[in-house]
């Protein structure tokens, strides 16, 4: 069986930094019932022993990348039936379900129903450096039954608690990788998000009570779409929204999401002060023949270690562009996130930025690193070095995010107070709680 696979990086050689290990988890102790949404019945949920190491923090952490898995029905349950052979279906290939995008069998994810599914974080030690030198294939045999919180609001609430999170920020799995299987057909791509988010909305909310804070995914494929479903998910309370790290393909070709054409948009999204998160997904590159190309679950066969040194690269180029074509000039109020892309690319990109615009003076009115940091916010892979991040960004403009429940998350959000217990009281707050509290405020 090949694992099951849910983002970029999880394709890629570990890098090679350790870090201290983590202590053995306790198993699951507790057991309330929630009810099935798609089915009505009962079934046990298991809920995670109280994870108290944030106790002597004075307040508890807002996680800035939490995942559901996409329920079975979330890109059907609002599409039209009679589109499903141009949009979203599904099909059954010995015996495996795949889903089946602008009539194309979908094969980027081997599991996309997610039932069993790979535990939480099996691979962190993987992505510390791998100081067990061990098989991630073998690692992600290890299967179990899908958990309620997955798909869940009122699990998941119950697993923040024993999390010790406050709030999280809630992004799709499956809905990052759809959009480049599609984009030859713009108005289908917005009819399938547009099904996808009335699904969202219905099984998550925007704002659940306050603390499960879910972002519709928006597309510049189509502008004049865009910001209509900009507009509904405002008034549906989303507090922010998120694409993926690629210029939107549209009917007339490819547009840099900072092209003016796409003003309208931007504008809108500035005036309501809510954030717009650029997340990991497929963002369609190619390795230009140095490695295989396409968004793929396998870990078996030939390991493709280039892959690994151009995984940030739809990131810098997109947040690049925005600074380059003048998007935070037009819009001052402007906020962008960039969650689950990694940081390593921050200080090339500025050293890049500083001396293009020393060789075209005067296309800048001021340092366009100050720009840079003055709109956008990282959230570093949590096994990135914060310290680095924090020199290059500052404090302000850092945020925690530990990608749970996938398989290269962290296997407990918390897990991350190792890694920044050595910063100061004032700092460590503002990673873990105030930076991202601000992005979620409007």
């Amino acid at each position: 069986m090949v694992p099951t696979v849910t983002s970029p990086r999880q394709v890629l050689e570990p890098v090679r930094r350790c870090h201290r290990r983590r202590p053995p988890r306790d198993e699951v102790a507790v057991s309330e019932t929630i009810t099935d949404r798609e089915t009505g019945a009962s079934r046990p949920h298991a809920v995670e022993p109280s994870d108290d190491r944030g106790a002597d923090l004075g307040y508890r952490p807002f996680d800035a990348d939490n995942h559901y898995y996409e329920a079975i029905d979330a890109f059907t349950r609002h599409l039209d039936p009679r589109l499903g052979s141009r949009v979203f279906q599904w099909a059954t290939i010995n015996g495996r379900q795949y889903p089946v995008i602008g009539g194309q069998v979908f094969r980027g994810v081997s599991n996309a129903t997610f039932d069993p599914v790979s535990k939480p974080g099996v691979l962190a030690d993987y992505f510390r450096g791998n100081p067990n030198d061990d098989d991630p294939v073998a690692l992600l045999r290890d299967h179990e039954p899908i958990r309620a919180e997955y798909r869940n609001s009122d699990a998941r609430l119950a697993t923040m608690d024993a999390h010790g999170l406050a709030a999280v920020w809630m992004f799709p799995t499956l809905g990052m990788l759809y959009e480049e299987a599609l984009k030859h057909d713009p108005e289908a791509v917005t009819i399938m998000f547009r099904a996808f988010n009335r699904w969202l909305v219905e099984d998550w909310g925007f704002a659940r009570e306050n603390r499960i804070y879910a972002a519709p995914y928006l597309t510049l494929a189509d502008v004049d779409w865009a910001c209509e479903e900009l507009d509904w998910a405002l008034a549906q309370g989303a507090r922010s929204i998120v694409m993926r790290a690629a210029a939107p393909t549209t009917a007339s070709g490819q547009v840099a999401p900072g092209h003016p054409s796409n003003d309208r948009f931007w504008a809108r999204v500035a005036e309501a002060h809510v954030t717009c998160v650029v997340h990991a997904g497929d963002a369609g590159y190619t390795s230009h023949g140095y490695a295989n190309d396409g968004f793929t679950t396998d870990f078996a066969g030939v390991p493709q270690p280039i892959r690994m040194l151009q995984l940030e690269r739809p990131i810098e180029d997109f947040l690049s562009s925005l600074v380059c074509d003048h998007l935070f000039v037009r819009h001052p109020n402007l906020r962008i996130a960039s969650v689950e892309n990694g940081s390593k690319f921050l200080g090339g990109l500025f050293d890049k930025l500083r001396i293009t615009a020393r060789k075209m003076e005067g296309w800048w009115a001021e340092d366009p690193v100050e720009t840079f940091r003055r709109h956008i916010w990282i959230n570093p892979f949590w096994e990135d070095d914060v310290d680095d991040v924090i020199e290059l960004m500052g404090a302000d403009r850092v945020i925690f995010g530990s990608d749970w429940p996938h398989i290269e998350a962290l296997p407990r959000p918390l897990d991350y107070l190792a890694d920044v217990a050595h910063l100061d009281e004032v700092t460590r707050r503002k990673v873990l709680l105030d930076n991202v509290t601000e992005l979620n405020t409007p």
